[in-house]
């Protein structure tokens, strides 16, 4: 399957968690004019593309990810005058802008579901799924998701709605041709105002199982579902159903032919393996450009065997297509909090800003992943806001640690509002944020800025061949490499110091060209080289 290269092969790209981002107006919310206004910071980090996390018209049961009105500004979060402002600002600092669409589901406020509700013979009833109930009443199956049922029964039409996600967040009917054209018309919308493409939201859950069969019941998880799902059964029926992918297939085939420059499609999709993955490519390079890989976030503990053996996977098993390298995002623990400890959170975080933008694949810095930031969950009830760790607590606290608002500066409310921010800050802002990092050139931003300048540099970081050296248990090593360099990465995941033997590269004295440990920069890597406890170094190999 060959790939025509483009823009985002070798692109960085940057999550803003809009409502976490920067308020313009005292609200205490992140806003489209307060992004805008730190386009200049995204610029100088030196990143390519901008994902931009829900701004549509919504009652925020899910913060954004129910839809009132898909082709609308949220008030809260600026006008459509100010989206466009925020494209042309973007455009001419040669940053891309993505916007994150819902397309399986819509809020129950929306319109289209207000009627398709009214009554069962409404002419938009079966653009959403209806069903009545078994002869006892009850659901008509054993599916769960977000709520201990997919199920929720209507009063007025005696008749039961399917939602995969929240009771006010009901899914369409993607089995309906004038579903399929409304939506992919709502894409058309977006991709006219000069965004560079789209995140697809859940887009592995278009279509369920039509003879509407239950889920099988298991008395574990797999790990793959952990961030999504928390019911003892497996989705087999809701979600990764086959018939997603003619429908991929369908939207991918109307984007290009609408849009001639062939926008970048990427889909979030969970699954278990990366052959699932592989899948969502299409036979034909006719279905998303890129499907998220989030395999390396389920890793559970910093291991240099277990990452090994992720990367191992993906090189024999996505070997030649672009993949997505993510640790942190808005959906669950970041990377600092999971592999991290206080005492070490710093230095594990430039280990990590090491993998990240080294490994072969299109990283995605999820916004303060720049500076080390922390989880900041919930300490009571009262300040839990996202409404699953609501409907789960106190086993499960939500999403709101990893959402704190951005780190700005060390006044009040960390430069993020002048308002009562939505969330509470994390406490070390007062030394973890812009500001005071900036002026520190051995800070986590700098060293960041350092990685994304080598990147930019060495071709064979953006295009080189992934080799792994040795088995090390503590060391992970690999070396990226294009006919004209070879570049060797080190990491070593332990809190010892290791020295790492290279007999293959007995006769090849390389250089250091960036270490977490700025003392090793320019230092030379002979057969053996000395690691200190959790050191990222990138050496350039002699030919």
């Amino acid at each position: 399957m060959e790939h025509q290269s483009n823009w985002w092969h070798e692109a960085i790209f940057y999550e803003i968690y809009l409502r976490s981002f920067q308020d313009s107006n005292g609200d205490g919310i992140g806003d489209l004019r307060g992004l805008i206004d730190r386009l200049d910071y995204l610029q100088d980090l030196g990143v390519d593309a901008l994902w931009v996390c829900p701004f549509y018209e919504s009652p925020h049961v899910d913060f954004g990810y129910d839809i009132s009105n898909h082709t609308a500004v949220d008030p809260r979060y600026g006008t459509l005058a100010d989206f466009q402002e925020l494209v042309r600002e973007a455009d001419r600092r040669n940053l891309k802008i993505i916007v994150d669409i819902i397309l399986n589901h819509t809020s129950d406020e929306h319109p289209l579901f207000i009627e398709s509700r009214r009554s069962r013979n409404s002419p938009k009833r079966d653009w959403y799924i209806w069903q009545d109930p078994k002869p006892d009443g009850s659901p008509p199956n054993n599916w769960e998701g977000f709520e201990p049922s997919c199920w929720t029964y209507d009063e007025e039409t005696q008749q039961y709605y399917y939602h995969f996600h929240y009771i006010q967040q009901p899914d369409l009917n993607w089995r309906n041709p004038k579903v399929i054209e409304e939506m992919f018309a709502i894409c058309d919308f977006w991709l006219n105002q000069g965004v560079a493409g789209l995140r697809l939201d859940a887009i592995n859950y278009l279509v369920e199982d039509p003879e509407l069969r239950d889920n099988p019941i298991v008395e574990e998880l797999p790990e793959y579902l952990r961030n999504i799902f928390q019911f003892n059964q497996l989705p087999v029926h809701t979600i990764n159903h086959p018939d997603n992918h003619p429908l991929l297939q369908q939207m991918r085939q109307h984007i290009k032919t609408n849009h001639p420059q062939d926008p970048l499609l990427i889909g979030e999709i969970w699954v278990p393996t990366t052959q699932d993955i592989r899948e969502f490519y299409g036979q034909e390079d006719n279905e998303l450009q890129l499907p998220f890989n989030f395999l390396l976030s389920t890793v559970p503990s910093l291991s240099a065997v277990a990452f090994r053996e992720k990367i191992q996977d993906f090189e024999e098993n996505l070997a030649g297509l672009p993949t997505t390298v993510v640790l942190s995002n808005h959906d669950f623990p970041r990377s600092t909090t999971r592999y991290g400890t206080p005492d070490r959170s710093d230095r594990i975080a430039k280990l990590l800003a090491t993998f990240l933008l080294t490994l072969r694949g299109i990283p995605f810095i999820y916004y303060g992943e720049e500076l080390g930031m922390v989880d900041t969950p919930p300490d009571r009830l009262d300040e839990v806001q996202d409404p699953r760790g609501r409907l789960r607590w106190p086993e499960y606290k939500g999403r709101d640690g990893c959402r704190t608002p951005m780190q700005w500066n060390e006044q009040t409310n960390a430069g993020f509002t002048e308002g009562t921010p939505w969330y509470k800050i994390a406490p070390d802002y007062l030394h973890r944020n812009v500001a005071v990092q900036g002026q520190d050139p051995d800070s986590i931003l700098n060293y960041y800025k350092q990685l994304i300048q080598l990147r930019r540099d060495r071709p064979s970081l953006r295009q080189g061949t992934l080799t792994l050296i040795g088995k090390d248990e503590q060391v992970l090593a690999y070396t990226r490499q294009t006919d004209e360099e070879q570049l060797l990465i080190l990491l070593n995941m332990s809190p010892q110091s290791k020295s790492f033997s290279l007999p293959e590269f007995a006769d090849r004295l390389g250089q250091i060209l960036l270490s977490t440990h700025p003392e090793k920069d320019s230092a030379m890597v002979g057969e053996t080289l000395p690691l200190m406890p959790f050191e990222g170094a990138i050496a350039l190999l002699q030919h």
